[in-house]
């Protein structure tokens, strides 16, 4: 498995992230689509993110195959040089439990200081496998908000707010 930064142009990039988006979505995942997303939907959503010059997307590959994605979009506002928001960890179904998210998780941190990041931010569905996973990885709650974000399923569920230190 090996961890790169996207290519914003890459070719067939938003199509391989967009067959994760979907197969996350399918397993339930509440990351920001309902279960009526479809494929250009979903590949269009891509395009634009990769788009985004602010933005750094990463991906776990093996082979050609893409497993999983996070990405880190660091703050724009002046008074916020010293942090970042990660979003979209997202790893195929049939790739979880080998250590993608860990693995991805701990190079967007890499990615992050590198750039004088120091202040990670990110939100997840309360009590969902990502919450686990985050909170296994160091990352401390700061808050809950109650019928946040819907499901894919369209049925509101609390969202937990948590933020991680880096070393500076």
């Amino acid at each position: 498995m090996h961890i790169e930064v996207v290519p914003p142009d890459a070719t067939q990039a938003a199509r391989q992230l967009a067959e994760v988006l979907l197969d996350s979505v399918d397993g339930g995942a509440s990351v920001g689509f309902l279960a009526s997303l479809t494929a250009e939907a979903a590949e269009q959503w891509w395009s634009a993110q990769l788009a985004d010059p602010g933005a750094t997307t990463l991906w776990a590959r093996e082979g050609d195959r893409v497993l999983g994605t996070v990405t880190l979009r660091p703050s724009a506002l002046d008074n916020a040089g010293h942090r970042a928001e990660v979003g979209k960890l997202l790893v195929l179904q049939a790739a979880r439990g080998r250590g993608v998210a860990t693995a991805l998780m701990h190079r967007l941190e890499q990615l992050a200081a590198g750039q004088g990041r120091w202040l990670l931010l990110l939100d997840t569905e309360t009590d969902s496998p990502a919450e686990r996973l985050y909170r296994q990885l160091g990352w401390e709650v700061v808050g809950i908000v109650p019928d946040h974000a819907a499901g894919p399923g369209g049925a509101l569920a609390p969202t937990t707010f948590l933020r991680k230190a880096l070393a500076r």
